[in-house]
């Protein structure tokens, strides 16, 4: 009987081995360490507001200088007039900038911050070079579809934007 199961345990050796490193991953992609997630943040405020429009962009995407200089003149935000009072101003700009790529911590947000120059203030995701890096090989005319309408609609690729998530596996490009 010893024998028998030691065959097998050799046996299924393989099964056991991938189903404890799956089970690793899954913990630790849970656990925040997926590069194409981003750790859930939340504002009541900034959510109802910035995603009256458009996306609610994770606050990591740009360093707290950029969304300090986007919030301080929201009568102009990109050919529209957003402006707000001056207590949600205050409130949205205060949770963008705790959670801002040099703030927040998210791993991504280090690696955006990291591609800015210092003397560079960013108001557009699109134009920092870690988008510009990611999306190297999304030909201009693909940003200019109907469907997509410019880099700015994250979720026309990325359906899970909403949530956080930009996993490559996920992306789907519409025609």
């Amino acid at each position: 009987m010893h024998k028998d199961y030691l065959a097998a345990m050799r046996r299924h050796l393989p099964k056991i081995v991938t189903l404890l490193a799956t089970l690793s991953v899954s913990g630790w992609l849970h656990a925040g360490g997926n590069e194409s997630s981003l750790t859930a943040v939340d504002n009541r405020l900034w959510r109802e507001e910035c995603g009256s429009c458009h996306l609610a962009y994770h606050p990591a995407f740009l360093p707290e200088r950029s969304w300090r200089k986007m919030m301080s003149n929201l009568e102009h935000h990109f050919g529209e007039n957003a402006g707000l009072d001056a207590a949600a101003t205050k409130e949205i700009a205060d949770f963008l900038a705790a959670n801002a790529a040099d703030r927040g911590g998210a791993r991504r947000g280090r690696k955006v911050d990291a591609s800015i120059p210092s003397g560079q203030t960013p108001l557009r995701i699109s134009e920092t070079p870690w988008f510009v890096g990611k999306h190297d090989e999304v030909a201009a005319d693909v940003w200019k579809r109907k469907s997509i309408g410019s880099a700015a609609n994250c979720a026309a690729c990325h359906p899970r934007a909403d949530r956080n998530s930009y996993s490559e596996q996920e992306i789907a490009i519409p025609r």
